[in-house]
């Protein structure tokens, strides 16, 4: 029996006003438990000292390594069978001075295992002071 006859019922609607007090809710409480990191920064006063510049330049034993992997020892190139070959060719160029600077001028775009025999070969040759030089110019 359908006593409802000449009523229409509503079609049923999903009530939107709730569901945003819930998800405000939620954004308040993600917030309110958030923490903000602040990365520390030290404040350091740098000392500042007044010296004059070394009147001796040390003794420089310049080693290029190119993008190829090509070794040239004070202009003179090296011809690269192994560490130990290197390291010989440095303790010749080494000879006569006493605790020279290797400064390392290699190519962008060397090998990074040219550049590693270059410092093995020195630490094999007892020669601890490596250096690297650079070009100034922008980073990017």
């Amino acid at each position: 029996m359908n006593f409802q006859r000449g009523q229409h019922r509503d079609e049923p609607e999903i009530n939107l006003i709730p569901m945003i007090d819930v998800l405000l809710v939620i954004l308040i409480f993600l917030m309110v438990t958030t923490t903000y990191a602040k990365f520390s920064e030290l404040q350091i006063n740098l000392p500042q000292a007044a010296g004059e510049p070394a009147k001796e330049k040390p003794a420089q034993i310049n080693v290029a390594v190119d993008a190829a992997g090509n070794y040239q020892i004070n202009n003179a190139t090296v011809n690269f069978a192994n560490v130990a070959s290197l390291s010989d060719a440095l303790k010749k160029a080494a000879s006569g001075t006493t605790a020279p600077v290797i400064v390392i001028n290699a190519d962008a775009k060397a090998n990074y295992q040219s550049v590693i025999n270059v410092m093995e070969a020195a630490r094999e040759a007892g020669l601890v002071r490596v250096t690297f030089a650079t070009e100034r110019g922008q980073v990017r």
